[in-house]
């Protein structure tokens, strides 16, 4: 069998591999690193519940702020109808009333935000016709009644409560904000870090059907000396063993690269059965990354100590509440009004009478038992876990950054190190190859030079990757590109 019919061989294996593991035929999709990530941004699960958490605080937020300005309410009850019997005890008598009644009550209520009071206007007509058989009863009413008042209900000796809410919320759009966009971030380096596994895995599909295509030559060489005479049958048993485990280790890599592609595109939200073909340049340049002005720009930008001081001042709310538990605190409600009756619409406020109320009330805590002040202490230690919290984060920073800073250097040496092995490996198996060619080294040999560099080829490929995928792990942890010499803070307010 020539080498052209098992070269085809394998281009019709590879065919039915494909077609056996999608089911059927799909149009492939090209993909690049920075389409891919498009594609993760609008698509993904992940950013797009990020941007449900996001729409969720901003609507709260909307939805106080609209609270704050006057709602305006009415409330009808167009026919109520009553007759009971009753019985009077200074009168000693049983008695029967009767009342047809139709009414409705329009009410404008206004938050003061700045006292954390409210004042409401509300005004009440009525319509009534009403009757009674009691000895103490008048007579019967038929007409209108109006209650107009304006009533102030105001807190004091507390907090506002109000502000308060505002601020919490403001509080939750901001970190929503936060988290969206380091939901973003952090889409880049998983995206990015699955997006070379799939090209990794692309390579090493390819570099494992370039060892098969050698086996193949080797096996044909091999038997045109057995046909010769030159070598033992022995030597080509080895040979078609060898190509046999070079075909199987083929076919595992085809259903690797199947595998981590599905996973690929279940991150990015991409259909299961859509085919996608990544495109990757994976070239290094040498980028001069300075370590003092990256952990200085990482303490500066890094969106996490900002989410750390929210969590500070929000804890200061919460040792507001404990200590406005079991407190001193008093209510003065001030209403003032007219109500007028007529049996004419028209006459209702013909003879008004004045209708005022003033209330002042006290709430004095006695003794809660030593409550109170434990709480503020839990909210005490609370707040200081807190800001411990956020001098970690900021150590955290640092130490990342000055781990991020010597794995850049040491990939760098790294590369040129996989760079050297592979042209050795290269130049070793052409010499080797001769060799064998010649009659001067055995099959198991070649096998040998053959999967030395095949994992040099693959050395260097992770190598560059892993190179790559740390400058943009220092990008992210700084907010500054520095290949590009450009901060990448993210806008919050665009979100």
């Amino acid at each position: 069998m020539n080498l052209t019919l098992r070269i085809l061989k394998v281009s019709l294996l590879f065919l039915i591999l494909s077609v056996s593991t999608g089911g059927k035929a799909y149009a492939q999709q090209v993909l690049t690193l920075e389409k891919a990530l498009n594609y993760a941004r609008q698509e993904s699960p992940d950013i797009k519940k990020a941007r449900l958490n996001l729409e969720q605080s901003r609507e709260n937020l909307i939805a106080r702020r609209a609270s704050l300005k006057s709602s305006f309410r009415l409330n009808l009850t167009p026919i109520e109808y009553s007759h009971n019997r009753q019985y009077n005890d200074p009168l000693s008598e049983w008695y029967t009333t009767e009342s047809l009644n139709s009414y409705g009550t329009f009410s404008v209520q206004q938050p003061i935000a700045v006292t954390d009071g409210v004042l409401t206007l509300s005004n009440s007509l009525r319509w009534q016709d009403s009757q009674s058989n009691s000895s103490f009863s008048g007579d019967p009413f038929r007409g209108f009644s109006n209650n107009l008042s304006l009533h102030l209900d105001q807190p004091l000796f507390t907090y506002n409560r109000t502000k308060m809410e505002l601020k919490e919320l403001e509080y939750a759009l901001e970190n929503s904000q936060i988290n969206y966009a380091l939901q973003e971030l952090n889409l880049e380096r998983t995206v990015s870090q699955a997006f070379y596994q799939v090209y990794e895995a692309q390579v090493s599909v390819n570099t494992a059907r370039e060892e098969f295509e050698n086996r193949l030559q080797s096996v044909d060489i091999i038997r045109n000396k057995v046909d010769a005479g030159l070598v033992a049958r022995e030597e080509l048993l080895q040979a078609e063993l060898d190509l046999m485990t070079s075909r199987s280790g083929y076919q595992n890599r085809q259903v690797e690269l199947e595998n981590v592609k599905d996973q690929f595109k279940q991150m990015l939200g991409m259909p299961l059965e859509e085919e996608v073909l990544v495109l990757a340049e994976v070239n290094v340049m040498a980028v001069d990354v300075d370590l003092e002005n990256a952990m200085q720009r990482a303490v500066e930008n890094r969106l996490e100590i900002r989410q750390r001081k929210i969590d500070i001042e929000a804890g200061q709310f919460d040792i507001i509440r404990t200590n406005a538990q079991n407190e001193f605190k008093g209510n003065i409600g001030v209403s003032v009004g007219l109500f007028g009756e007529n049996e004419e619409l028209t006459g209702v406020f013909d003879r008004p009478t004045d209708n005022q109320n003033i209330g002042f009330s006290l709430e004095i805590p006695l003794w809660d038992w030593g409550e109170k002040k434990a709480r503020m202490r839990a909210a005490q230690a609370a707040q200081q876990i807190r800001e411990i919290n956020m001098d970690d984060e900021k150590i955290n920073i640092s130490l990342t950054i000055r781990q991020v800073h010597r794995s850049l250097k040491n990939l760098l040496t790294q590369i040129d190190i996989a760079q050297k092995n592979l042209e050795n490996a290269k130049l070793t198996y052409d010499i080797n190859l001769e060799k064998y060619k010649n009659g001067d080294l055995t099959s198991m040999d070649l096998n040998l030079y053959q999967n030395q560099l095949t994992q040099k080829k693959t050395d260097l490929t992770s190598a560059r990757i892993s190179y790559l995928l740390e400058l943009l792990n220092m990008k992210i942890q700084t907010l500054y590109d520095f290949e590009r010499g450009e901060g990448i803070v993210p806008d919050l307010s665009k979100y």
